[in-house]
C-alpha cells in the first residue's frame, strides 16, 4: 500500500456487542451511517448474508463525480472485528477494519481506516485540501448516528 493515511475512530455505546456488531456487519445499514451528501445506495452484495468474501457494490457522487465503488470483505471474525478493502473505486487502497470489543454492559467500536490517494504529489495535496477533511466528516456523521442508535 505504500505511505498511506491513516484515521482512527473510538465510540462507546451502552449496548451488547453482538447487538452492535449484527448492526455494522449488515451491508444495508451503511447507507443509514453515511451523510446524505454523499449519494450513497447499494446496488448488490453478494454472497448475502454478509462474511468472508462477500463483495459489496456502492454507488455515489463526491461532489459532481459519480463514483462505483467495490469491497471485499476479506477478513470475518464475529461479533469481535471484520476488514473490508476496495477492489475497485476513488483510492489508489483503501483497508478499513471495524473492531468490537464488550466493555462491562456496553461496546467500544473501532475504526481504523489506512488508505492511499493515486495521483503522487497531486493526491497529497487532495488530501491536505479536501481529502482528509471528507473522511473525518464522514466518520463524524457516522458516530452521531451510532450515538443515536444506541445511545452514548
Amino acid at each position: 500500500m505504500g505511505n498511506p493515511f491513516v484515521f482512527h475512530a473510538e465510540q462507546d455505546v451502552p449496548r451488547p456487542l453482538e447487538e452492535v456488531f449484527e448492526f455494522f456487519s449488515r451491508a444495508e445499514n451503511l447507507q443509514e451511517l453515511t451523510p446524505a451528501w454523499l449519494h450513497f445506495r447499494i446496488l448488490d452484495v453478494k454472497p448475502s448474508p454478509v462474511r468472508k468474501g462477500t463483495l459489496i457494490r456502492y454507488a455515489l457522487r463526491w461532489r459532481v463525480f459519480p463514483i462505483r465503488w467495490t469491497t471485499e470483505i476479506v477478513e470475518w471474525d464475529p461479533p469481535h472485528r471484520f476488514v473490508d478493502v476496495q477492489l475497485k473505486g476513488p483510492y489508489k487502497s483503501w483497508h478499513h477494519e471495524h473492531r468490537f470489543a464488550a466493555e462491562g454492559a456496553g461496546t467500544r467500536i473501532y475504526d481504523e481506516v489506512q488508505y492511499g490517494l493515486p495521483f503522487g504529489v497531486f493526491g497529497a495535496i487532495a488530501h491536505r485540501l479536501k481529502v482528509r477533511h471528507d473522511v473525518e466528516t464522514i466518520f463524524a456523521y457516522r458516530k452521531e448516528v451510532v450515538a443515536n442508535l444506541f445511545g452514548g
